[in-house]
Formats: structure tokens, sequence, C-alpha cells
């Protein structure tokens, strides 16, 4: 299950058509590697803009553009140690960003951890293994 947590400034991602249309792009980012879309979870957790601090100082004094924090966390499907798959995942995610976040002039940041699946249930049953 990829989970993604996408945190914002108020005034970013206000309407469903915008986190609709980003939630579909990271989807497919999975469905295309044969994952079921109904693992893929995508939630907008909206900040007040004074709430958002980098290196000690307020977002708001930095020049007014947005600060997007992405956390993602990787449970169903794992790329271990292997560069290459790092690379395109990470080569995946900027491209499916670009329109939302990066062409918006916003200053933005991801991260993706890899949660142990053993780790993890939906609905209280251990989910299939993927292929």
């Amino acid at each position: 299950m990829p989970l993604w947590l996408i945190y914002h400034p108020e005034g970013t991602f206000v309407t469903p058509e915008s986190k609709q249309a980003l939630a579909a792009d990271i989807t497919q980012i999975y469905v295309s590697t044969g994952l079921p879309a109904f693992y893929v979870s995508v939630n907008y957790i909206t900040l007040p803009s004074q709430n958002m601090f980098v290196g000690g100082q307020s977002r708001t004094s930095a020049g007014g553009r947005p600060y997007i924090r992405i956390s993602v966390d990787h449970i169903a499907v794992h790329m271990g140690d292997d560069a290459e798959r790092h690379r395109n995942m990470v080569t995946r995610v900027d491209a499916v960003l670009k329109p939302y976040v990066a062409d918006k002039g916003y200053d933005w940041e991801f991260h993706i951890d890899e949660t142990p699946r053993g780790l993890w249930k939906i609905n209280g049953f251990i989910p299939p293994p993927c292929k």
C-alpha cells in the first residue's frame, strides 16, 4: 500500500478537481506496475502557512512561495537497495508532481519510506503477496 501524505498550505490544492487529478496520477504510478488501485491512498493535509517552518524560518516570511511536503510510505511492494529502481521511482514521482507543484513555482520536498509488509493489514486481513 502506498500511502501519500501531502502537507500543503492554505491556498494550494483547494479544488476537489485538483486533488482528484493528482491522486489519479499518483495512483497510475502504481497501477502501471500491477498494484491494485485500491491499495493507493492519498491524503491532503492543509496547514495554516504560519505553522510551516523550514530551517527554523516561517514559510510566510520566505518570499511567499508555498511549501509542499510529501511523505510516502511503501508497504505492499519494496524497492530494496536497488539504486536503479530508486532512480526510476524518483523520476516517476518528479514527473507526476511537475504540473501540480513544480510548474506552479512551489517549493517542495518528498521522501519515500519502506515499511515492513508484516506490519500491514487491510480490514483485519493480511493482503495477498504482490507479484
